[in-house]
């Protein structure tokens, strides 16, 4: 039996090699191309204003420690780094909603070998428009105001310093709240209740998270772990699911 930690790993790869499926393209395709061309604008911005969002960031030092900046340097350019992925994948996140709901549903229907959703058409599609955006925004508003905090510190000098190692464990903690959000969302959990549960699965729900970040990082590579995040997802959530007694 695998420990918590790596178990949530594993359903990553896991649904990699799901949403190679047939069945299951059409729901990777079309945001996979949306977020492809999100990714290369926002690339382009980043080549332009990336020297100055470092800048930005990083902290004046006096004359006598400006030898420092050599050792000081990568961890704000890292930062700014987080920042950008960040902004990418709440973006990405909210185009692909939808497609994402529907992928969890239809990969929920392998890991359990019925079909308790109603079938695929673009109305029902359209339909799910208002509700995924709508939970989408609530992940919004579950992350700003602890992000916000994080940004603030950023702007501290010598305070900065712990800022990237505060926003990788938040970060981690937010991929798996994101992708564990589309099978809860489907199958009627409320948020709260969603985030109890990830708690009683802290170790597994991290393990997760901190494989989904740490591929989200790699550029190019990330447009794939989406839907692969979302099918693991799927996966952890009908399994683990299965470990405790709901009521």
């Amino acid at each position: 039996m695998p420990t918590p930690v790596i178990s949530g790993p594993a359903y990553l790869g896991e649904g990699l090699k799901l949403i190679m499926r047939p069945g299951l393209r059409l729901f990777v395709l079309l945001p996979l191309t949306l977020n492809l061309l999100l990714f290369i604008g926002l690339i382009v911005l980043a080549m332009q204003q990336f020297g100055g969002w470092v800048d930005t960031f990083m902290p004046k030092l006096p004359d006598w420690l400006s030898f420092l900046q050599y050792i000081i340097w990568p961890l704000f350019v890292l930062l700014v780094l987080l920042i950008m992925f960040f902004t990418f994948t709440m973006l990405a996140n909210i185009i692909a909603a939808p497609f994402n709901g529907f992928l969890a549903e239809k990969v929920e229907v392998v890991a359990r070998g019925r079909d308790d959703f109603p079938p695929f058409s673009w109305a029902e599609l359209a339909a799910m428009v208002p509700r995924t955006i709508g939970r989408e925004l609530r992940k919004l508003g579950y992350f700003l105001p602890r992000a916000l905090p994080l940004l603030i510190l950023s702007f501290i000098p010598v305070v900065n310093l712990v800022a990237t190692p505060l926003w990788i464990l938040f970060g981690v903690w937010m991929m798996a709240v994101q992708y564990i959000d589309y099978p809860a969302d489907n199958n009627k959990l409320g948020w709260d209740d969603m985030l109890a549960w990830l708690r009683e699965k802290r170790w597994q729900s991290l393990g997760f998270g901190g494989a989904v970040y740490l591929a989200l990082l790699i550029p190019f590579v990330n447009i794939l772990v989406m839907p692969a995040a979302v099918a693991g997802a799927t996966l952890f959530w009908v399994r683990e699911r299965k470990s405790v007694s709901v009521t």
